[in-house]
């Protein structure tokens, strides 16, 4: 190899070629337009009063929850409540077609609003047998007084809350604690149940028909007379 070859500067790099910067621009300008299809996809309009429903259900607290919703459920029961002495037999002779009228189903039970007017008979646990006049003879009506409230009925006799407007099963068990919890501090922390027995009573309130010949009524309403 000469001296000459061998002291050649190195050849300069060949300059960028122009198709190369147009495939750069192209690129950029497709990622860019693609950016904005996302963004434009992504976004939902939403109608006016609709809000609400598409941001899902107001997040639950059991704290306030009672106390907010009681007087509602309250005043629905009221309004859906039968006469006990028109409602047992009516359960009694057409159970089917009775539910389909004026129960709310809920796991698989039916749930019936009821008011009525009766003499307290003695009581266990919190619990009074009711003599109503004009009732069938096969009809047993219980109220509950608590210190514990059982079952879920204020919570079902409306059909105004379901199982997915809560998070869990946890949360739809707490909603029905949280309802009885205001109902007793309403209802039933007013009255002394021990000096119930033999006073009339009225009420107003919600029975799950497990059994259409044994009642046991949550209260929404009680007046001692």
């Amino acid at each position: 190899m000469s001296t000459a070859a061998a002291d050649a500067p190195p050849a300069a790099p060949r300059p960028a070629r122009r198709h190369d910067k147009h495939v750069g621009r192209w690129i950029g300008a497709a990622l860019t337009v693609i950016a904005l299809l996302v963004v434009v996809l992504g976004t939902k309009v939403v109608p006016d009063g609709q809000e609400q429903e598409l941001a899902g259900p107001a997040e639950f607290d059991k704290s306030t929850f009672g106390a907010e919703e009681f007087p509602a459920v309250q005043e629905q029961i009221t309004e859906r409540a039968v006469p006990a002495t028109e409602l047992a037999p009516a359960l009694l002779e057409d159970p089917e077609a009775t539910a389909e009228e004026h129960g709310i189903e809920a796991a698989g039970n039916t749930v019936y609003s009821t008011t009525f007017t009766g003499t307290v008979g003695e009581g266990q646990a919190g619990i009074y047998d009711v003599a109503i006049e004009g009732m069938p003879e096969d009809v047993t009506v219980r109220l509950q007084t608590g210190p514990a409230i059982n079952g879920t009925e204020l919570r079902d006799a409306t059909g105004s809350y379901d199982f997915g407007q809560f998070t869990n099963q946890i949360e739809f068990q707490d909603a029905g604690a949280a309802l009885n919890d205001e109902m007793k501090k309403q209802v039933l922390d007013p009255v002394d149940p021990s000096t119930l027995s033999g006073k009339t009573i009225t009420v107003t309130g919600a029975f799950t028909a497990i059994n259409p010949e044994g009642w046991l009524v949550t209260p929404v309403s009680l007046e001692v007379q």
